[in-house]
């Protein structure tokens, strides 16, 4: 393809990232009379799939940066929604669990359900898992990317 065909309109990158956007504002919507930001959602998700994981493994699972898990923890503990206790293997982890309250907003679960039931309609059962796996695949793919050396990637001796 020549670079005057590779437009936004024929970018993957740029594809996905405006899907992930529409996805984010629909769900972000539905959320905001519940007092939910889409922030917070993510890290509340990693918790009902798995209560009781380190600040680590929840920032790895929601692809937050440090900082990030820090603040939308600190915000979490504030409203009642998480509560931290120390590792009693390794006291430098904290770990963190869900409250009553945080755990009250699993019922939320069926807003994603609906965006995503609304976003996909008009496709197939087939389609849908197509897609899944579609964009699975490029994950795989680029996971691969990140983990080459960079001298790797412009050795004039691979080609």
């Amino acid at each position: 393809m020549a670079d005057d065909e590779f437009t936004l309109e024929r970018s993957l990158g740029a594809q996905i990232k405006r899907t992930q956007r529409a996805l984010s504002r629909a769900l972000a919507a539905r959320l905001a009379p519940h007092d939910v930001p889409i922030g917070m959602w993510y890290f509340l998700r990693a918790l009902w799939e798995e209560d009781g994981l380190s600040q680590k493994e929840i920032s790895d699972r929601v692809g937050a940066t440090a900082a990030t898990a820090t603040e939308q923890l600190r915000n979490m503990e504030a409203r009642g929604l998480v509560r931290r206790a120390r590792s009693a293997e390794d006291r430098r982890r904290i770990h963190f669990f869900l409250e009553p309250d945080g755990e009250a907003l699993r019922s939320l679960l069926a807003l994603p359900q609906d965006v995503e039931t609304r976003a996909t309609a008009g496709f197939s059962v087939g389609e849908v898992a197509f897609l899944r796996m579609a964009l699975g695949r490029l994950r795989t793919n680029l996971a691969a990317i990140e983990g080459e050396q960079d001298g790797d990637l412009d050795d004039p001796d691979d080609n």
